[in-house]
Order: structure tokens, then sequence, then C-alpha cells
């Protein structure tokens, strides 16, 4: 069985605290529309397309019923919720579209995604009613609690969650629950200009930060930074050689006060590069308020652009991360970025609060 999807997604301008929105316009194929609203970044009117397509046997009802879960209201205590996962980048996702607050707290996601004592998972992920004319706005957690800017794994998991509520309330979809599709977001148009991304660098190529030098503890490296919406430091190694991507020597560099003072924010993200041809990437992450990932979308997305900003890659490549690959391009025509990858739904609970 052949399933494909297409849907429109634009940025809307950013808000003080994030939020994405999404908004629907139903035809011939499910529409999306996605927009990070957060703080003035450059993304200006960016369009999202996202596309799904899989082969797959058709898992029937007596098998599995989401409407069981999905369709549940929380009482007494109890959040239902659907576990999915991009590239082993997995989240918690929860119906909030009753309510323009989180159903649970950011002490209560940090328990949740505990992998001991929760469900575990990277984020906790709220589908929360749209704001500005859209269907729906998006907000997520991370596994320590705090609120980052965007998750480009989140945004394909939040769109396959969106498609299954649609199915179940009979509007048309070309997502189903279970089955892995790939999933092609239009991220936008990257930021580049130093105090935009937010770093301290000055800028060495006009106002972007593009191959300077970093010194961590006695170690010079080379470091491009970059922004899909929240801030990434890319690497493709030391000023004497290629980079160690064991995750030892990434904890080290991100926890160092020298890296945290080059930056606004208390933390970055930093992505340790391996070019394995110029249209093959490899990628190790350290991300801010969940550590070690097996993989990170907007940092792939960003690693693209400091790879062809640093004269290393081509402007479509593959990366690949601990948990599979993502295809991302940088296209000329528009200068948006576009990342295709998996969303796949794991499992449907119930959690005591």
């Amino acid at each position: 069985m052949e399933i494909a999807a297409a849907s429109t997604v634009s940025v809307a301008p950013q808000l003080p605290r994030l939020t994405n929105a999404f908004s629907r316009k139903l035809g011939s194929v499910s529409s999306l529309s996605f927009g990070s609203l957060k703080r003035n970044d450059c993304l200006g009117n960016a369009k999202l397309r996202v596309s799904a397509s899989s082969s797959v046997d058709v898992i029937t009802a007596d098998k599995i019923s989401p409407a069981s879960f999905l369709d549940k209201r929380e009482t007494g205590g109890v959040l239902h919720f659907v576990k999915y996962h991009g590239l082993g980048n997995d989240f918690i996702l929860v119906d909030n579209r009753d309510s323009s607050e989180p159903k649970i707290t950011q002490e209560q996601a940090a328990k949740l995604c505990d992998r001991n004592f929760g469900v575990g998972a990277d984020g906790v992920i709220f589908a929360m009613p749209g704001v500005n004319g859209t269907d729906y706005t998006m907000r997520i957690f991370n596994s320590d609690g705090s609120e980052p800017e965007i998750c480009g794994n989140g945004v394909r998991c939040f769109a396959r969650f969106i498609a299954e509520l649609e199915n179940l309330q009979g509007k048309r979809s070309c997502f189903t629950a279970l089955w892995v599709v790939q999933v092609k977001v239009d991220m936008g148009i990257p930021i580049l200009k130093a105090q935009d991304v937010p770093t301290k660098l000055p800028g060495n190529k006009g106002e972007a930060v593009i191959q300077a030098e970093l010194v961590v503890d006695g170690v010079s490296w080379n470091v491009t930074c970059v922004s899909m919406g929240n801030p990434h430091c890319v690497t493709f190694g030391t000023k004497g050689g290629p980079v160690q991507p064991e995750i030892e020597s990434c904890q080290r560099l991100v926890q160092s006060s020298s890296i945290m003072k080059c930056f606004q924010l208390e933390l970055t993200q930093v992505k340790f590069v391996e070019v394995l041809s110029r249209s093959h990437l490899k990628m190790r992450v350290w991300e801010r308020g969940a550590g070690a990932t097996l993989a990170c979308g907007t940092g792939a997305c960003a690693l693209v652009v400091a790879a062809v900003l640093e004269g290393r890659a081509n402007r479509k490549c593959t990366v690949d991360l601990p948990g599979g690959p993502l295809e991302i391009e940088w296209k000329q025509e528009d200068n948006h970025i576009y990342m295709t990858g998996p969303a796949e739904a794991v499992f449907y609970g119930s959690a005591l609060l």
C-alpha cells in the first residue's frame, strides 16, 4: 500500500514565549502550517513544506485502537499520551488542544522523561490550540524541564501526531498511526548574523562567525555558528586535526566555561562533524536540556549550512546520526533548508501524575 502526503507550512513572527504554530488547509492532501513563535529572529515569512511517503502493510483496528487512548480525557491525575520517535530522538506527545496552557508542569515533564522512574523520553510535546489564525501550536519541554526554542525531530513527530488526531475526527489525512513515514519539513532560512544566533563571538566573515577560532581548555577549535531558531556551534575539528566525535569529547567541550561565555544563552547545542564525502556527513551532538541524543534535526540542518560555508560539502547531503540518517538540502533558489526523515509512533499509554 503506497501512501503519500504533502503539506504546506509557514513560519510566523516570533513571540516572547516559544510555540510552534500549525495551520491546515483541507484539500486533496493534508496541509499543515508551522511557525516558530519565539524571539525576533530573521525567519521572516519562510514557507515550510511537509511531505510523507511510505510502503506498508495495513495495521487493522483489531490489533490496536488509537482512539481508546486519544479520545480519553485526563481525570484523577492520569495523563494520556502517545510515544513517538524520530531516529531515536523520542518524545511524549500530549493532546492539549482544549487548553492554552500545558497539562503538566515543567517539573512533571522532567519526571515523565526519566528513563528509570518515568516513561522515558527526550522531551514532552503538547499539541495546543492555534494562535494568530493557525490551527495548532506546539510547545515542548526538555527532559530536564527546560523549554527550547525549537526541535526539528519533534516537529516531524508533531506533524504525525496532529494527522493521527485528525484521522480520529474524520478529517482527511494521509498519515496512519504506527506507520513509518518520511516527513519533509522546510526549516526556513538559517540565521548567520552573530548577534542573532546569538553568540558573543565576533563576526569574522561579515557579520557571520565562520570557521572562527575558539580556545577551550587550551585547545583551539574551528567553529561556525548557525541558528535554526535555536543556536548551534558546529565544529569539524581542532586547528591541529579532524574532530574526534567521542561523546566524552563532546561533553567536555559543551560543559566548558569557555564555550558558555561565548553564547548569550546558558548553553548552546554543539555539533561534532566528520566529513565522509561532499554529500555525506557524520554528526555527534550534545543538546541543551537533553545531553547526548540519538538525533537532532535542527543540528543536522545547521551542520550542512556550516559545511557549505566552509567549502566542505554540497548543498544536499545525507547526515548520519547515531539514530540513523537525515536528508538535508539547503536550496540556493530560496535559501531555505529542507529536512527529510522518519517519524514513528511507538506506543500509546497513560501515566500517573
